[in-house]
């Protein structure tokens, strides 16, 4: 049987290019949304992590975000120890892995048992309007459409990652943003002072035109303009939760061993059901 290699969602060297003339200072506020978050769900679990470890890409801003964490990049294969840590966070990066579900079983590797993993990267919705205007302008001024924001995942499919990596109590949340700029052209600089423009390996290498930005420009604030001279740009900033399996963490009831009876504890009356009718038949 001839193995197929999946093709290559990201152009590593061309997002490591451009995360490097990244200016994080003049556009972080979803890398600062999402470390306020992760923030705050840590002291809902209210647990101690003494070994924590932190994968991203953009230390500068995730660097002491957690006491004592070891700092990992993201590449396709994670510099951590199994069984090492308690806590093992994957920081706005995982929306560029050619392998997300590879990146978790590392991850998963990675923790102690009972330890926990989050994740936090842009998924859903993200930049849905940007998608679509630049569909448009393409498709009228060259007649056809090239890659030029990455697929995002969708949350309904992200638990079940999750469980395919082996995660305990896997929970997956979103938290949409919407943000609002004078036009398209700025909403583009802050993805390159992000380093979040194109890296798609199969993008279109041509010269774009500028008719093609143009185009998309007057477009998006033909059909997303918020009524205050501003238009309205989607981040979704999704969050993916799972615990490394222990014996000690609850299971699930096997059907039938329930000894009380929902309609109890809700406080109704339980209905009777009867056996279905069943249409004659010859």
């Amino acid at each position: 049987m001839v193995m197929t290699t999946p093709p290559r969602l990201t152009d590593r060297p061309a997002l490591t290019q451009h995360r490097a003339r990244a200016r994080m200072d003049q556009a972080r506020f979803l890398h600062d949304e999402a470390l306020a978050q992760i923030q705050e769900r840590l002291e809902e679990v209210n647990r101690s992590f003494t070994s924590p470890a932190i994968v991203t890409a953009h230390p500068e801003i995730w660097g002491n975000a957690i006491e004592s964490a070891r700092i990992v990049a993201d590449g396709e294969t994670l510099a951590l120890t199994e069984q090492a840590h308690d806590l093992v966070i994957h920081a706005m990066t995982l929306h560029w892995a050619d392998d997300p579900v590879g990146q978790m079983v590392q991850a998963r590797r990675a923790l102690k048992p009972d330890g926990l993993f989050i994740a936090v990267f842009l998924g859903g919705q993200t930049l849905a309007e940007l998608r679509a205007v630049l569909a448009e302008a393409e498709a009228k001024t060259r007649g056809g459409l090239s890659p030029r924001v990455a697929p995002m995942g969708e949350i309904r499919d992200l638990g079940g990652a999750l469980q395919r990596a082996g995660f305990a109590l896997p929970v997956a949340d979103s938290t949409p943003m919407t943000v609002t700029y004078a036009n398209a052209v700025g909403l583009m600089h802050d993805l390159r002072a992000m380093g979040e423009t194109n890296a798609l390996a199969n993008r279109d290498r041509r010269f774009t035109p500028r008719a093609l930005f143009a185009q998309a420009n007057a477009l998006y604030e033909q059909h997303y303009h918020n009524g205050a001279d501003r238009i309205a740009a989607t981040f979704d900033l999704v969050f993916l939760t799972g615990w490394a399996p222990d014996e000690t963490q609850p299971k699930p009831l096997r059907p039938g061993s329930a000894k009380t009876r929902l309609a109890d504890a809700l406080g109704v009356p339980e209905l009777k059901t009867q056996d279905p009718v069943r249409p004659p038949h010859d």
